[in-house]
């Protein structure tokens, strides 16, 4: 017989359930608590906004200053609709589909280490829909 993974399992839901609460509700404070230390996030988002060579930040300084940028400069377009998670308990991943029941939204996959309850990697990949929205710089600067 196998072991269970339940505990894995309660923990990246969580992640999942906070992670969208401290992003509707722009709170860099609430969102860093989920990442380990040591954390880093990858994104075309960290270029873009960060002028920056690689779109990797490192560390939770890092992260605050970058979730910070982020949170205050979200476009209306960046929106919250998901439809669940997949998980192995160390790997926790979701979509925000571009298109939702109620319209567009910029399109992401994102992906996520994690480690000891909390957040290692972070890895956010974009959709034609985000790309474009980048594109046209409509994250407000």
């Amino acid at each position: 017989m196998g072991t269970s993974t339940a505990p894995a399992q309660t923990t990246a839901e969580t992640i999942y359930e906070r992670w969208d609460d401290a992003l509707g509700r722009k709170d860099v404070d609430a969102a860093l608590a989920l990442y380990a230390d040591d954390a880093s996030i990858e994104s075309p988002l960290v270029r873009h906004l960060l002028d920056q060579e690689d779109g990797v930040v490192r560390g939770r300084d890092a992260l605050r200053h970058f979730l910070g940028v982020v949170f205050s400069r979200t476009p209306d377009l960046r929106r919250r609709y998901r439809t669940g998670f997949f998980t192995d308990g160390t790997k926790l991943m979701w979509e925000y589909p571009r298109q939702t029941p109620d319209g567009e939204q910029m399109d992401f996959v994102e992906v996520m280490e994690l480690h000891d309850g909390l957040i290692r990697r972070h890895r956010v990949y974009w959709g034609w829909r985000g790309v474009s929205v980048m594109e046209k710089d409509q994250y407000h600067r």
